[in-house]
């Protein structure tokens, strides 16, 4: 696709001063997933519209949605750990063999889930509900979403590749651009504005594509043409190193398993919640994407300080790895308490953009506020979790999500369940996330003592 490039000049990675170089990476991105958030949360508000079973349809699919976005992103953390590291240390072949290997992953990736859409959509809907109309909307939504998944792995593939070699701003074209048509199709074709088609539910799911379809094209061009770091050919590709297969995997592989236990605590929620009611499963889905508008730029931080710290390890630069660590958990907690006091001061008001019940405001506005407790101590794990990704330590990871969703999360929400008050079960997140921050502390501190401290 292009010819050899050979980079010209020392990466900003390994130069540039750090809040600078912090807030340089971090800001496109986190710009770009404040839009893709504000997408979720205009995507469920229309959908909103169509019935308020439309609703809990959408949140009932949220598992396997977040599903691909955990394989999607596990493969991603290798190939951004094993890529920045590689130009860290100035080994450009295996760079390269990370990028177009990365590639080949994300399509394998797309295989299984249009398997899973052309074969399993409505099997996984009926395990949650019985109720007909939630049924048919899930499995016209899931089926969609799953058989066109190729360029949601795409994008996220580009994207990637554009963030491990410094280049978050073209990253944040990519994202910025699917998400934007994503948010002008949907009215469109839920509703059949301009001569479009009234498709229901099934226009947003086909928004959702169309939308990453063109983030897909725009990530493409950005890396033939814009990454010289980096080259792309058909024949790397098709031919994938198995040293970079094993190396991405070593490192992504429990950041998938990590964040697919999102799915499986997501699904186990559904179901804790269907026993209260249906409205229950809708307060679930729209608190989870009001969330993403706090959590979102916390992530984009997160990603822009991974690559930073995966160079500046290889190049062993202990000062500037303390000194991003301890920069961007300053930024999260600020981001992530201002989130908490929105929350807590207009919860019925960012319930109402969702056409919310009396019920929906009954149930939605305590959990609004409890939930949202947790919101600071989230910002300090999330961050340190970055340092785990960095230094090929997901397993650190992988057991700091097991304990939070798995072992507290879950089980907590069960128990408060049995009170028969659906508002107690809400008290399960601060609860899971203090356990989380302990956890995540005592591994970040045996990490810091025998990696960081030592270079």
């Amino acid at each position: 696709m292009a010819q050899e490039k050979k980079p010209i000049q020392e990466n900003k990675m390994g130069v540039m001063p750090v809040k600078k170089l912090i807030i340089t990476m971090s800001l496109p991105m986190m710009f770009s997933m404040l839009v893709q958030a504000l997408y979720n949360i205009v995507d469920s508000m229309f959908v909103s519209y169509i019935s308020e079973g439309a609703l809990t349809a959408v949140t009932l699919v949220f598992p396997v949605q977040n599903l691909m976005i955990a394989i999607g992103g596990g493969v991603g953390i290798g190939i951004n750990a094993l890529l920045s590291r590689s130009l860290g240390e100035r080994r450009f072949e295996r760079a390269n063999d990370a990028a177009n290997t990365g590639v080949f992953l994300f399509f394998c990736s797309y295989l299984i889930f249009l398997v899973i859409g052309l074969l399993g959509g409505r099997w996984f809907i009926e395990l949650q509900t019985s109720d007909p109309e939630i049924v048919e909307y899930a499995t016209t939504y899931l089926t969609i979403i799953c058989c066109i998944s190729i360029n949601l792995f795409f994008q996220m593939g580009f994207e990637r590749l554009l963030q491990s070699t410094g280049r978050t701003l073209y990253s944040m074209f990519s994202q910025v651009a699917g998400a934007v048509i994503n948010m002008i199709m949907d009215p469109i074709l839920i509703f059949g504005l301009l001569g479009a088609p009234k498709l229901g539910i099934a226009g947003a799911a086909i928004a959702t594509v169309f939308g990453q379809t063109i983030a897909a094209c725009i990530g493409l061009f950005l890396n033939l043409k814009k990454n010289p770091e980096i080259q792309l050919s058909i024949r790397r590709i098709l031919h994938p190193s198995w040293f970079a297969v094993k190396r991405i995997f070593a490192v992504g592989f429990p950041s998938m398993i990590m964040m697919s236990i999102g799915s499986v605590m997501n699904y186990a929620m559904n179901h804790i919640l269907l026993t209260f009611s249906n409205t229950a499963v809708a307060v679930f889905g729209v608190y989870f994407r009001v969330q993403s508008f706090v959590f979102m730029p916390v992530f984009g931080l997160n990603g822009g300080i991974t690559p930073v710290l995966a160079f500046n390890y290889g190049a062993r630069r202990k000062d500037r790895i303390v000194e991003s660590l301890k920069f961007a958990i300053t930024l999260a907690i600020v981001i992530m308490a201002t989130g908490m006091i929105v929350f807590e001061l207009i919860p019925a008001q960012i319930l109402s953009i969702f056409n919310a019940s009396e019920e929906m405001l009954a149930i939605g506005v305590p959990a609004m506020r409890i939930i949202a407790i947790h919101f600071p101590v989230a910002a300090v794990c999330i961050v340190l979790g970055s340092t785990f990704q960095a230094f090929s330590r997901s397993m650190n990871s992988l057991i700091t999500s097991v304990m939070r969703q798995l072992v507290v999360l879950v089980p907590a929400a069960y128990l408060l369940s049995l009170t028969g008050d659906v508002t107690n079960v809400w008290w399960a997140f601060p609860i899971a996330e203090i356990m989380s921050l302990i956890v995540t502390g005592l591994l970040f501190q045996r990490l810091y003592r025998n990696v960081i401290k030592p270079l």
